[in-house]
Order: structure tokens, then C-alpha cells, then sequence
């Protein structure tokens, strides 16, 4: 029989939280767009002629989607590739010789969400609509198909049937939705493989495959999904925080504790290897800092900087993810592409100081996870919605956990250090320089991280976190409805707007401009 039932977008750490591996400067930029363009391809069903892009002036994208790797993705997905794949700084030319018209437009359409994609695509064959968000992290949100409006998170394998209306189904799937259209129907049909033609008297299919690591399912039961639910159902037990990931982990993706702890190994290994690239040395042409982690390096050797201990590596490692992203190499999100240096370049040198193994550093990773599962189920990472704390405060918060668990610290030790650091950084906006994800997101990145590490240290000597972590996200939530849309990653407000700022943006947009001569990327 079919199901209608709704079920909630459970958080996974995998999809939401500690991922994607990716290549640009922003998640809900690049990595979400990507998503949004492979979707668009399977739409269209590989292929495509035209394409007409529409962002809503009083969203964020207009001012952003070139500089900050939006047209990047987008064009990457609607090539078919994936979001960490080498080509990707090179997707505009790529577009230009698959022979895909390409037109960007910026409408008064007053979309609500500022991250919203409007693409209208054609080939010899058909023309089709799709709208999406763009929702964190490298999170989206599939809103309409030809002007039908629906959800689609890129978790299932989803059929599409248009069919005369009233037609049912028995297809056994782990979702059928029917939405009315007209003297038709479109069936939407969710579930771990594509339903067959063969079952219907239909007159088009589409089959749009996932695009998560971790797949959704039909009846997803997970332990809890925030903070006030994990201390009730743990009482007494006083669980490390980094087995409650665990657990949370394996019921939400259907895991093995083994697989669920490989998977993050496997993730700080990519970090590791990025890390020492950043050292090594990165260029890109079209980036406001040059390389500067190997002098921090040289100077830490020296024994040429002040003494500040760990915190001095985790500079270091902080530095060196920031550059290895603004130059396009292979970072993680964690929890965003902006933000992704602080929680694994805290953890990392933190880990190395101690002499401790990746398994360990896998686990707090898992802890910072489950921290931010409790911010993205209640809230949201995406800068464009919350301003930089919703990116740096988010990593400062997980990051805390991390270090705690490193430690071998209590449960509610690392609770109180998220907690901690995610209330000294309430109302931090985003206000990129030049509009790149580099500066000041880089000291963002450093303050992130040592904050972390300070908070750390106070949870362990018994300070007292007053808000709890719930109340605390709630507070971060209210704030940015109150943030001027400016201060929300527009790049028109905050450091932004500051006439260096506008110059050296301007001296970047020269050297690119005579760079690509006739390609027009």
C-alpha cells in the first residue's frame, strides 16, 4: 500500500554536520548549489541546451553567487560532476563547450529564503522548473518542479510520474505523495531504488537520484534530537558524548558503531592530508590572502612567536584549511566551507599535542558532531540566514565538545563548553572582504578555535555555562531575525563596504576579467 506520511528531516552528522568533502569557498554556496544542479540535470534527464538562472534581489545571491562559488557549483552539478571533482574552478568554461546556453538574471520575485535558485531548463525535447534552497552547510532543499510545490532534500531515490489525475498506486516505497496539477497528477515517489514505469499508465518520468552521503529511509527512529531529550534518555549514565554520536549516528543512517567511526576516521585523514598541503604552500589567482601558514610555521620552529602552547599549532592548522580552501583544494565542511578550519584544525593539533591516534580524533569529532546536530535540527548554519554565528559560533560550540572529549572529559563537561562558547559569540556578522570567503572569516576561523579551546579549559575547571546549549541556540535563532539583512553575508554591509575592501575587490575583478579574455567565466 502507499504511505503518505511526512517524516522529519532527521539530522545526519555525515550529511549535515561534518561534510560534505568538497572544493570551493562556500557550503551553502558551492557545495549546495552542486546538489541543486545534479538534481536539475537528472530533471532533464542528462541533458541540457539552456539554462536560465534567477536569483531575487533581496536575497543574498546576487551580490554573492559568482565571488562566492555559487556559478562554480551550479555549473558543476548541471555537468554531472561531484563537489570536491578537480574541474570544478574551471565549470563555467566547461558549460561553454558542452554547448549550454547559460543566462544569470536578478528578478523582484520576493522570495523569502535568501539562498533561493530559480532555473529554468530546456533541451531539444522539453523545458522543465525547478526552485531550491540552499539551507547550510551544503544542506538544500528541492521547493517546486514545474511550478509544483514539493520537498526534496537529495536523500531519496525519487520517481516522478505524471499521470491522468486520480490514478493510484500500489508501489511499495518508503514515501508516495500525489500532487494535483491541472487535469493531471504528478506522483512523487521516495525510496531506496526508482519505482518501474511498468506500474503505471503514465505520460512522463523522471528518476532524480540522491545526492547524500547518508541515504534517508522509510520510519527513521533516532534517540534524540536535542540536547534536553539526550540528558533525559542518558539520566545518571554519564555516557562520553562521543558514544551518544554514535548511537545517534547508527540509527539515523543504519550503521554498524565500527562503520560510523571508520566513516569519521576516513574524514580525518582527508583533513590531515589537507592540512599539510596548506603548510607546503597553496596560490589562486582569484584570492585576497596569500600563502602565510608556512611562515607561521617557520616562526613557530623558531621558537619566534609568543608562547602560547597548543593554541599556537592550532593556529597553525586553522591557517592552513583556510588557505587550502580559498584555493580551491579539498576541505571539509565542518559545519560550513566558511568555517571549516576551526572545529577539525582545533581537534587535529590539539590531538597531536597529546600524542593521541585518529581514532581518537575521530571520536571527537563524532562528540563536535552530535553538537551540531542539536544547532542544524533547531536551526540553521547558513551565514545568509544567521550571520557568522551561525558558522563560526557553530564551530566554536562543536569545537569546545571536541576538545572536551579529547580529554577523555565528562558528558556534561563538553555540554558546558559548547554551550560556553557558543553564547561569547552571539551576533557575530558576515561581512566577507572583497566578497571572498577568506577575510575576516580566516580571524573568525582563529577566534573560533581559541575560543573553543578557552571554554575548554573552563568546562573542565567547573565554570558554570548559566544557559543551557537548547536555550542557548534559541538565543543565536532569535538574534539573527533581528541581524540586518546586510549583516547576513550579502557583502553590503560590515567590512564589506569599507573602501579597501571595495578596491581590492575591484583589483580582482580586473585581473580576472583579463585573465579569462573571450571565455566569459
Amino acid at each position: 500500500m502507499p504511505t503518505h506520511s511526512k517524516p522529519m528531516n532527521i539530522v545526519s552528522i555525515f550529511n549535515d554536520v561534518i561534510g560534505p568533502v568538497m572544493r570551493g569557498p562556500s557550503s551553502s554556496h558551492c557545495a549546495a548549489a552542486l546538489r541543486i544542479g545534479r538534481l536539475a540535470r537528472d530533471l532533464m534527464d542528462g541533458e541540457i541546451t539552456e539554462v536560465l538562472v534567477e536569483f531575487d534581489r533581496t536575497g543574498s545571491l546576487p551580490t554573492t553567487h559568482e565571488s562566492q562559488g555559487s556559478d562554480m557549483g551550479l555549473f558543476g552539478g548541471l555537468l554531472g560532476w561531484e563537489a570536491d571533482d578537480e574541474r570544478l574552478p574551471e565549470s563555467a568554461k566547461a558549460l561553454e563547450e558542452a554547448g549550454i546556453k547559460l543566462r544569470i538574471e536578478t528578478v523582484d520575485i520576493g522570495d523569502p529564503h535568501p539562498n533561493t535558485y530559480r532555473l529554468t531548463l530546456q533541451n531539444k525535447r522539453e523545458k522543465n522548473y525547478l526552485t531550491a534552497i540552499s539551507t547550510g552547510g551544503g544542506m538544500m532543499e528541492v521547493t517546486s518542479l514545474a511550478g509544483i510545490p514539493l520537498k526534496m532534500d537529495g536523500g531519496y531515490h525519487e520517481t516522478l510520474i505524471w499521470t491522468p489525475k486520480g490514478e493510484k498506486t500500489e508501489v511499495e516505497a518508503d514515501e508516495v505523495i500525489y500532487h494535483p496539477y491541472g487535469d493531471v497528477q504528478l506522483i512523487q515517489i521516495k525510496g531506496p531504488h526508482f519505482a518501474s514505469a511498468d506500474d503505471f499508465n503514465h505520460y512522463s518520468i523522471k528518476r532524480l537520484s540522491p545526492v547524500l552521503p547518508v541515504p534517508s529511509r522509510k520510519d527513521i527512529q533516532v534517540p534524540f534530537t536535542n540536547c534536553v531529550e539526550m540528558l533525559q534518555r542518558d539520566g545518571n549514565k554519564n555516557t562520553p558524548l562521543w558514544q551518544l554520536a554514535v548511537e545517534y549516528e547508527r540509527a539515523r543512517g543504519d550503521f554498524t558503531e565500527r562503520e560510523v567511526i571508520d566513516k569519521m576516521i576516513a574524514i580525518v585523514r582527508i583533513l590531515r592530508k589537507s592540512i599539510a598541503s596548506g603548510i607546503a604552500g597553496t596560490s589562486y589567482e582569484d584570492r585576497v590572502l596569500h600563502h602565510q601558514s608556512g611562515r607561521f610555521a617557520e616562526m613557530m620552529k623558531a621558537g619566534r612567536l609568543l608562547d602560547g602552547g597548543a593554541l599556537n599549532r592550532i593556529i597553525l592548522y586553522v591557517t592552513a584549511l583556510m588557505e587550502v580552501k580559498s584555493s580551491m583544494g579539498v576541505i571539509v565542511a565542518a559545519p560550513t566551507a566558511g568555517a571549516c578550519a576551526a572545529l577539525p584544525g582545533a581537534v587535529i593539533a590539539m590531538a597531536e599535542t597529546m600524542d593521541l591516534d585518529e581514532e581518537q580524533m575521530a571520536k571527537a569529532m563524532l562528540a563536535a558532531g552530535l553538537i551540531g546536530v542539536f544547532i542544524a535540527t533547531r536551526w540553521t548554519f547558513a551565514a545568509e540566514v544567521g550571520g557568522c554565528q551561525a558558522e563560526g559560533g557553530s564551530a566554536a560550540s562543536m569545537a569546545a565538545a571536541a576538545l572536551i572529549t579529547l580529554t577523555g572529559g565528562t558528558r556534561d563537561q563538553a555540554i558546558a563548553a559548547a554551550s560556553m562558547a557558543f553564547q561569547s559569540m552571539l551576533g557575530l556578522i558576515c561581512d566577507p572582504i572583497a566578497n571572498r570567503v577568506e577575510a575576516p572569516c580566516l580571524g573568525k576561523n582563529v577566534m573560533a578555535a581559541s575560543n573553543a579551546l578557552s571554554c575548554a579549559n573552563m568546562a573542565l575547571a567547573g565554570f558554570d555555562p548559566l544557559i543551557p546549549l537548547d536555550e542557548v541556540i534559541d538565543a543565536a535563532k532569535n538574534v539573527s531575525t533581528m541581524m540586518p539583512r546586510e549583516h547576513r553575508c550579502t557583502s553590503l554591509g560590515g567590512l564589506a563596504i569599507t573602501p579597501t575592501s571595495l578596491e581590492i575587490e575591484r583589483k580582482l575583478a580586473s585581473l580576472k576579467s583579463k585573465s579569462c579574455g573571450s571565455c566569459h567565466c
